[in-house]
């Protein structure tokens, strides 16, 4: 049997932690079938003793389990808690859930059924259909909330997710959570570390659902959300927004460069008596060199091969998946120069044609999935649009 476990970070939350763990064991947790339910509470030595009430409730519950640790901030919290919960507890799945009940706990239920449904991450949506913001909340705080996830959905370019911003979330750990680097997310010690994980994960996850979540208001206490953490929010969405068109644009810039490389080379073989298609073919060869020292030196810099060994079999793979290019461009300028005229410039525009319409998008694809590896192949499902 499959085993899911929540994670859920409780820092001086005394008046709200034994009321949801009895709510999860007692009401939830027996109507959810074919799972085994956990609860890990993660509490960073509260002044208040939350740990203490865990304790207690351990006595009865088997399931429940309790990770103590420095005050470190939020992100770190769910990181530890994440770890904890796949290398001690064995989980195939964790969820993301507050203790102090904006996350109902009676919304886990239709969280886990998407995951048995086949989704491998599964979102909490305020935004869809069935899903709500509280009432209480005032007219600025609700124009916030809704205007500032629409700008981060257009910032990600994720229009087909309605709410980027929820920390209520179930992942698959097998496919998703163990291909990401939770340490190196940003803002750790901030709520903001969700939208990176939020990122990360629709990178990996091959079906993504969306349930309905009526977002509620805390019942004890004040919300620990504040200013501060919605300009942090801001600035990770719009860092991560630019990351990957800063990537494309590097990568244009290395395809221009190969492009030089390519006409200049193509020129000067005419020039030797060669025939256009194989003046095009050396020379296209020659722009792969290029392209793949450039690539892997600065448009890749992050995911850099630098051991000798992996250098020559990652070269041959790059020069492999640049095969299209390598036989498309002879094609295409041979085919203009036959319609047209052999001449220079219509070897150059046919060049431009080949590389801007054919090129670049298929070698950015291919060299993101197969070379450097930082997209993973998987389309992305998704329900209640």
């Amino acid at each position: 049997m499959e085993k899911i476990v929540i994670v859920m970070p409780a820092y001086n939350e005394v008046e709200n932690i034994g009321l949801m763990i009895a709510e999860l064991f007692e009401e939830v947790f027996p109507k959810i079938t074919g799972v085994e339910m956990n609860l890990l509470v993660v509490d960073d030595f509260s002044p208040d003793k939350t740990g203490d009430i865990v304790k207690k409730y351990q006595e009865k519950y088997q399931n429940l389990h309790l990770l103590q640790k420095q005050k470190e901030g939020l992100g770190w919290a769910y990181v530890k808690g994440f770890r904890y919960a796949v290398e001690k507890l064995h989980a195939d799945a964790v969820m993301e859930m507050d203790a102090d009940f904006q996350h109902p706990p009676k919304f886990v239920v239709p969280m886990v059924e998407a995951y048995l449904d086949g989704a491998d991450y599964v979102i909490g949506s305020r935004y869809i259909k069935g899903g709500s913001v509280p009432k209480s909340w005032e007219t600025f705080r609700k124009f916030v909330s809704y205007f500032g996830n629409l700008f981060i959905r257009i910032v990600l370019v994720k229009p087909k997710l309605h709410d980027l911003t929820t920390g209520f979330r179930l992942t698959k750990v097998k496919g998703v959570l163990d291909q990401i680097e939770l340490e190196h997310l940003m803002e750790l010690g901030r709520f903001s570390h969700k939208v990176d994980l939020f990122y990360q994960s629709i990178k990996h996850a091959k079906k993504v659902v969306e349930v309905p979540l009526a977002f509620a208001s805390r019942t004890k206490d004040r919300s620990k959300f504040n200013t501060k953490e919605t300009i942090s929010t801001f600035r990770v969405a719009i860092i991560l927004g630019i990351k990957d068109k800063i990537r494309f644009i590097k990568f244009g810039i290395v395809g221009f460069t190969g492009f030089l490389v390519n006409y200049l080379g193509l020129e000067a073989l005419k020039r030797f008596g060669l025939s256009t298609y194989f003046s095009t073919l050396l020379a296209t060869e020659t722009a792969i060199i290029s392209n793949f020292i450039f690539n892997n030196a600065w448009t890749f810099k992050d995911k850099t091969i630098t051991k000798v060994g992996d250098i020559v079999p990652q070269f041959l793979k790059f020069n492999l998946s640049s095969l299209f290019a390598v036989l498309v461009q002879p094609l295409i300028v041979t085919g203009a120069t036959r319609i047209f005229s052999d001449s220079s410039i219509v070897r150059l525009f046919a060049l431009i044609f080949a590389l801007i319409v054919v090129v670049i998008p298929y070698n950015y694809i291919v060299y993101n999935l197969f070379i450097w590896k930082t997209w993973k192949l998987g389309g992305k499902g998704q329900a209640g649009k």
